[in-house]
Parts: structure tokens; C-alpha cells; sequence
């Protein structure tokens, strides 16, 4: 299957189309705490996702279900992507979490993550499922995005046909505790650097998930860093990632979170900068500016690739709220 052909679950014209959201903070919490659910409504995170995997024991799975649901649909989420990840493929919970969540909150979902995913075919397989259960529901066909989270080198082996799988996909997550664990990584602090290795370990993982997901028009997050209390240790890696281009970074703590909404924002001067050449360029390129292919704004020369490296920027600040504080004058005649 290529990237431009529906996935097996999804009738071809339903899909919504990639969903480029803000995400640069992605706070995490336990589906079974109705506290901390209650608690993350009231957070500046872009992004919030209840956890049915990991934060969940396995006892407590179950009734973490129908939590989430009631969440999703008594909470107020506004403002914020809403997302569930559910249990991976290899375990016997996934099918119910799934349906349990959708047919119970789909209104008030917006994605659902897939952990641990390893091959093209477990996307596959989710979009099928939601697929059936948008139907059974008569929700819209498609609407549910879907997240995967590469935690293994299997995972990352098969990065490019994991994020061709699904017109549903919108992001490829980076999940570095089980992945260090999988690769057999001399550390016990994930995120950090292992000991003896005098570069950094993750580059390739982060930028072989970036690319996966820039192939496609997909969002790249980085996980989590575990040592809550360190907000200068977790500030130094989400620059790491920051500075790579990635989108966003999981959050586990209250005080993540503003550093992560900081660090994946543009500064106000790159912002207004880049507002600037998509004005000028558009001038410039017009009858009324000379029909330019390039021009000079102030002591910078900008062309057709000026203006594409400018919408990122500028994508990025409006995206985040941002507000100019320049504006662009044409030059007298």
C-alpha cells in the first residue's frame, strides 16, 4: 500500500487528512485516576492523553475504561487535542479498549494511540477496527485520528511503512524507555545519555522517526523524561529534539509543561521574522511588487525557499497563539 491509497479499514474519501494540531506538550495521565483527570482539564498542555497502558495496573484496566469514557464526555476539554492510548496489539486488552472508549466517547475523541507498534499491519488493523465501530455508530468515517508510538527496533525498523499505513495517522511518538530497554542501552535514566558513549545516542532513533514522519506529513514527538523534579535535565532534551524539528514532547509533571510550550514555540523575533518574509515575498511576487522571483528585505535576500522555511516558523507561533508585533511595508515608489 503507498501512501496515497486508503488503508484496508478506511473507504476511500472519508479520511480526514492529516491534522497538523499544536502538540507540543502532550501531558500523560493515568485513565484510572479521576482526580488526576480532573485535575489535567485545567492544564495549558495542547495536548492530553489518558492512559490506558502503562499507567494503568492490570487489575485496574477494566474500570479504567469506563472512567475515560465518562471523562471525555463530562470533562471539559477545550482548547486541547483528546486522546486515549490503549493497550498494544500483543496483549488481549486492545480490541476492548478500543471499543469500549469509541463507541462510549467518540464525539470527544480525537485520536487514539497505538502503543508499542511494530509493523505496518497493526495500524492496519486499527483503522479497520475504527472503522467498523464509526459505522456501527454512525460517527463520520475517519475522523479518529490515530497516534503510533515506536518503542522497539523492530518498531523503528519498519518506521516508513508504519507511518504509510493509515490516512488516520498524525504522529509518530518516540517512546524511549521500552525502546532502551529493547536495544539492550547501558542506562537506567531514560532520555539521558549512556554512560561510555561519547555522542548522542538518540540521534539516530530521533531523526530516523523524524524523517518517517516528514515523508508523510506527520507530527514527530519525543517521549517522556522520567526525573520530573530535573526541569533543567528535562528542558536540555526537549531542545535536543526541538532543535532536530520535532513538534512536540510528552509531558508527566504540572512543571513540564510550560517549558515544553516554550521550547516547541517559536521565539517572538523568529516569529515576527518569519511573518515578515511571507509579506514581503508575497509583495515582491505580485504585479504591484515587479513580478520578483527574489527580492531584498532589509539586508537579507528572500526567494521561493525563504518562504517555505518562513511557514514553518510562522505555522508554528500561530499554531501557539502568537502575536505579531511588526508588520510589513511595501517601499515607497
Amino acid at each position: 500500500m503507498t501512501a496515497d491509497q486508503p488503508a484496508a479499514g478506511t473507504a476511500a474519501g472519508t479520511a480526514a487528512p492529516n491534522r497538523l494540531r499544536p502538540r507540543r506538550s502532550c501531558l500523560a495521565v493515568p485513565g484510572s485516576n479521576p482526580r488526576f483527570l480532573e485535575k489535567a482539564q485545567g492544564l495549558p498542555a495542547d495536548q492530553v492523553f489518558l492512559d490506558l497502558e502503562d499507567a494503568c495496573a492490570p487489575l485496574a484496566k477494566e474500570g479504567a475504561r469506563h472512567t475515560v469514557v465518562k471523562a471525555l464526555n463530562e470533562g471539559d476539554w477545550t482548547g486541547k487535542t483528546r486522546v486515549v492510548r490503549v493497550n498494544d496489539w500483543t496483549t488481549h486488552w486492545t480490541y476492548r479498549d478500543v471499543i469500549t472508549v469509541v463507541e462510549g466517547a467518540g464525539p470527544h475523541l480525537d485520536c487514539i494511540m497505538l502503543p508499542k507498534v511494530q509493523d505496518a499491519g497493526q495500524i492496519t488493523a486499527l483503522d479497520l477496527l475504527l472503522t467498523q465501530i464509526e459505522k456501527t455508530m454512525g460517527f463520520e468515517v475517519g475522523r479518529i485520528g490515530i497516534e503510533a508510538q515506536i518503542e522497539n527496533a523492530r518498531g523503528l525498523v519498519n518506521v516508513d511503512a508504519i507511518a504509510a499505513a493509515s490516512p488516520r495517522l498524525e504522529t509518530i511518538i518516540f517512546g524511549p524507555a521500552d525502546f532502551m530497554a529493547s536495544i539492550n542501552m547501558k542506562s537506567l535514566v531514560v532520555g539521558e545519555q549512556p554512560p561510555g558513549y561519547p555522542a548522542d545516542a538518540y540521534h539516530y532513533i530521533l531523526m530516523r522517526i523524524l524523517m518517517a514522519a516528514r515523508a508523510h506529513d506527520l507530527q514527530a514527538i519525543d517521549g517522556p523524561y522520567l526525573q520530573i523534579r530535573n526541569t533543567d535535565g528535562f528542558r536540555a532534551v526537549a531542545e535536543r529534539a526541538a532543535a532536530l524539528g520535532f513538534d512536540g514532547k510528552w509531558v508527566l509533571h504540572p512543571g513540564q509543561i510550560d517549558i515544553a510550550n516554550e521550547v516547541y514555540s517559536p521565539s517572538q523575533e523568529d516569529y515576527d521574522h518569519a511573518e515578515l518574509i511571507l509579506d514581503a515575498y508575497a509583495y515582491f511576487t505580485s504585479e504591484e511588487g515587479g513580478k520578483k522571483g527574489s527580492a531584498m528585505l532589509g539586508d537579507e535576500m528572500i526567494d521561493e525557499a525563504s518562504r517555505k522555511m518562513a511557514l514553518v516558523i510562522a505555522g508554528k507561533g500561530r499554531a501557539a497563539g502568537m502575536a505579531r508585533t511588526s508588520t510589513f511595508e511595501p517601499p515607497a515608489a
